[in-house]
């Protein structure tokens, strides 16, 4: 079983015994947004199909997004696009974006991942969040942590929503980021980066 087989938040609750609840835990910290991003971003808005081309959404919105904020944050932590991971059989595939802990043994290296973040294709949500929380099991299960937050994000570029997975409770954080207030958008991931940041 992949990652790719969960089709609902539902499937992964009853699978792994996870108490799941909506609750507000993103905040704030100020990200400044370079002018040439901005711009950009503003031309790739304007002249992308995000119902026709699901890869040009990742190359052209979701990772320019991501890397730009990870720049902050890049000597303590690593980002990851499309690599593979595997903790048992039915847990195992290539979710989209990883951002993991910066391995002492070089960038080749995946050490301990804290967030996912995975598109929605053809904007179901629905099956995206089955996804990521299926990978947010596998990588709390690779840290062996428990008790350590491992976030993750389902979007389809236009619309962000967030998740942090406890133990065994999973949250949904309430208040979902769009696309369109950038500066929101990047001050959220802003704070997230940090809070992954700080669990080293």
């Amino acid at each position: 079983m992949s990652f790719d087989s969960f089709k609902s938040i539902a499937e992964v609750l009853t699978e792994y015994q996870i108490t799941s609840t909506s609750d507000r835990f993103l905040a704030s910290l100020e990200f400044p947004i370079p002018d040439s991003f901005r711009n950009d971003l503003a031309f790739y808005q304007a002249e992308l199909t995000f119902d026709e081309s699901e890869s040009a959404v990742c190359e052209m919105i979701l990772f320019p997004i991501l890397s730009t904020v990870y720049r902050q944050h890049y000597q303590k932590l690593s980002l990851w696009s499309h690599k593979a991971i595997t903790y048992d059989d039915r847990l195992t595939g290539i979710p989209d974006y990883i951002l993991a802990k910066r391995s002492p043994l070089g960038k080749v290296v995946l050490d301990q991942p804290y967030f996912v973040a995975v598109k929605a294709k053809k904007d179901d949500f629905i099956k995206g969040w089955g996804q990521c929380l299926a990978q947010m099991v596998a990588m709390q299960k690779m840290n062996d942590r428990p008790e350590q937050p491992v976030y993750g994000i389902v979007t389809n570029g236009q619309l962000w929503q967030f998740g942090k997975l406890t133990n065994q409770t999973f949250v949904k954080e309430i208040q979902g980021y769009a696309l369109y207030d950038l500066d929101a958008l990047m001050s959220a991931l802003n704070f997230l980066f940090q809070q992954c940041e700080d669990l080293i």
